[in-house]
């Protein structure tokens, strides 16, 4: 159950700041947010659903009935995210550890925690 918690405070955070300073949250990958519709889609992508993993998560920790399939939902997310930044690998080639590898490193193992969690 701590582990679920951990990863969903992961997600809480995330979510927390997308929805509070879209901006600040995609800058360290050099995206510009500019004007409203962009700032909304970050709020909506990593704002709205970072709450919603959470919520899910959270409710997943003490939901016996829900728990398994839940976390693995989410484990394969993250999973997929962190395949996603293999293939940008292959493509784009990022040069610096953070922030693309930072972020497959942590998306790999939250995906880990929660599989061996489920």
């Amino acid at each position: 159950m701590i582990a679920i918690l951990v990863v969903a405070a992961f997600f809480a955070g995330m979510g927390v700041l997308g929805l509070a300073s879209p901006a600040a949250l995609v800058r360290p990958f050099g995206i510009q947010v500019a004007g409203p519709h962009a700032r909304t889609e970050v709020r909506a992508v990593y704002g709205g659903f970072g709450i919603a993993v959470a919520g899910l998560l959270v409710v997943a920790a003490f939901d016996d009935g829900i728990r398994r399939g839940a976390v693995i939902a989410v484990a394969v997310a993250l999973a997929g995210m962190a395949t996603g930044r293999l293939i940008g690998r292959i493509f784009d080639r990022p040069a610096t550890f953070y922030p693309i590898w930072f972020y497959f490193w942590v998306e790999l193992v939250l995906a880990a925690v929660l599989w061996f969690a489920a």
